[in-house]
């Protein structure tokens, strides 16, 4: 019988290596979309390419507590969070839209 071909990245020879941890991102830009029924943050590399993002929904936040300026909060410290780990020290935010979380969002990102 002819022995079976291991596959790279299989969990029996060992090589497993996860590819977020080992970014370091010096960088980035902080993109906030906010609107009256939601806040959406992405952390983006100087590329564009999508680091972390969250948002007012997937924090726990329904129905009208989504537009909120604590619901914001909650949501850009989130995001921010994982890139900190990873090394990020200095950002650039881009704001866009007219609601409510626009501000709050921002100085939790000042934090």
């Amino acid at each position: 019988m002819a022995k079976p071909i291991p596959r790279v990245g299989s969990r029996r020879n060992g090589r497993i290596s996860s590819r977020k941890n080992g970014r370091r991102i010096p960088k980035g830009v902080i993109h906030v979309q906010s609107n009256f029924n939601n806040t959406i943050v992405t952390v983006t590399d100087v590329r564009g390419q999508v680091v972390s993002w969250s948002s007012a929904g997937t924090c726990g936040f329904r129905g009208t507590r989504r537009g909120t300026p604590f619901a914001a909060q909650t949501a850009a410290g989130n995001a921010i969070r994982t890139v900190v780990d990873q090394g990020m020290q200095r950002a650039e935010v881009m704001i866009k839209g007219p609601g409510l979380g626009r501000d709050a969002a921002l100085r939790a990102i000042r934090l």
